[in-house]
């Protein structure tokens, strides 16, 4: 982290600190940590939540500490200080579906050309971003953050925070519609992003977001448009459309989806003066987070998705139609949980999917949860079974195969992210007896 002095860390009152054991007037914070197992001198830990018990731990390993008088406010605070010292080109990633991915890929892209810091896992919230914007190093160049929202006004919460000079807008869909109501009012919240950009700044959006239109008529700003639909490619080679040509790339994953999340990187990469010449080194190194489309052999010649993060009726239909054209000759089985906050039309969207798994012939589903029974168009056809909950997930495991194509995807609320190690303990034993 760029360092900060303890007179300026002293000046923005923001509850308790304590120096670390030894400390004097010289004493300069360099990372700012919210874990007591993961600091030590140099650092400050920040006693969130029940970490006020930790605060003791935290100074014996040579930490400051800061129990603050409101967290929200004092690692906004922190960021804010680390943010106004550093000269890197921040990158806001916000939008209905991919946003994690998309950032992973893009900080894979950037890091291998230029240093750049991204966000870890999920942290997209008044914790998480703040977190990372703290790990801005003096020679950080890009800085690639994800802003999630839950109601209007967040985004333009953590823009206050880390000031992006790039948006990058992955899609326009149905999410938290209990919270904001409609598709539109979740386009105008994402484009608070939009809205938060400096003259000069630059803004990238899809095609396929109408939603978005009356957001981008900023005529000081850059609008750069990405279209999906011209991702060309299958398996782990793709051919992506650039304002400088078509790139080709190998990428360490197949899903159509991520390609297309690949493409929105691209162009922000681009927009960034990065060489595309150099972006394979980047694609290399690649590596998602956990729980977005994680794929894991088993024995018998089948395979399972575990894209158990999050789901919502745009990422649920895309991570469908993966798994159809992944699956080949091998019986296709989704197991799925409900798509979260989606308001009075939540019946319909689920509905919906469910009309897809009979469309697709998917010849295996297991639905898990009240919520997820509009999946099946028949509770205990052939083919179509519910369970109330994950822990309920032995009681049919027998029903797969060695072979199966599995997906496992829902909502976060839904805890369906252990299942797919589930499988893989019974396919063991399946190769073995």
């Amino acid at each position: 982290m760029i360092q900060v002095e303890w007179d300026e860390l002293a000046a923005l009152g923001l509850g308790l600190l304590e120096r670390p054991a030894g400390g004097d007037a010289a004493t300069v914070i360099t990372a700012v940590k919210a874990d007591s197992r993961l600091v030590g001198p140099g650092d400050l830990f920040v006693a969130l939540n029940t970490g006020v018990e930790h605060v003791g731990d935290a100074a014996a390993r040579g930490a400051a500490t800061l129990v603050p008088d409101d967290q929200e406010a004092a690692l906004a605070a922190l960021a804010t200080l680390v943010r106004s010292k550093s000269e890197a080109r921040v990158v806001a990633v916000v939008g209905s579906t991919g946003k994690t991915s998309t950032k992973d890929i893009l900080g894979a892209l950037c890091n291998a050309v230029t240093p750049a810091v991204w966000a870890a896992e999920s942290q997209n919230n008044e914790i998480g971003l703040p977190l990372t914007v703290c790990r801005l190093e003096p020679d950080t160049a890009v800085l690639v953050t994800e802003m999630g929202m839950r109601g209007l006004g967040q985004i333009a919460a953590l823009c206050d925070v880390a000031r992006p000079d790039v948006v990058l807008v992955t899609s326009i869909g149905p999410e938290h519609l209990e919270l904001v109501g409609t598709v539109e009012r979740v386009a105008e919240a994402n484009a608070e992003a939009i809205a938060a950009l400096p003259a000069g700044g630059i803004a990238i959006v899809p095609d396929d977001a109408p939603e978005l239109a009356p957001h981008l008529g900023r005529s000081d700003i850059e609008i750069l448009r990405f279209d999906r639909a011209a991702v060309r490619g299958a398996g782990h080679e793709w051919t992506f459309p650039l304002s400088r040509g078509e790139l080709a790339l190998t990428l360490p994953f197949t899903a159509r989806h991520m390609a297309e999340n690949t493409l929105a990187a691209l162009v922000a990469y681009e927009a960034l003066g990065l060489p595309l010449e150099r972006a394979q080194a980047g694609a290399d190194t690649i590596t998602l987070s956990r729980w977005r489309g994680e794929e894991l052999p088993l024995p018998g010649g089948g395979f399972v998705v575990n894209d158990a993060y999050n789901a919502n009726p745009t990422s649920m239909r895309a991570a469908l139609a993966d798994l159809v054209a992944r699956a080949g000759s091998r019986r296709r089985v989704a197991i799925l949980g409900e798509m979260a906050e989606l308001g009075q039309a939540s019946g319909t969207y689920h509905e919906e999917i469910g009309a897809l798994l009979d469309e697709l012939a998917i010849e295996l589903v297991v639905a898990v949860g009240e919520a997820a029974r509009p999946y099946l168009s028949g509770p205990g056809s052939p083919g179509r079974h519910w369970i109330p909950d994950a822990k309920s997930f032995d009681g049919v495991v027998g029903l797969l195969d060695p072979g199966d194509a599995i997906l496992v995807k829902a909502s976060r609320a839904v805890g369906l992210e252990g299942i797919p190690a589930s499988i893989e303990k019974r396919a063991r034993a399946w190769s073995e007896s």
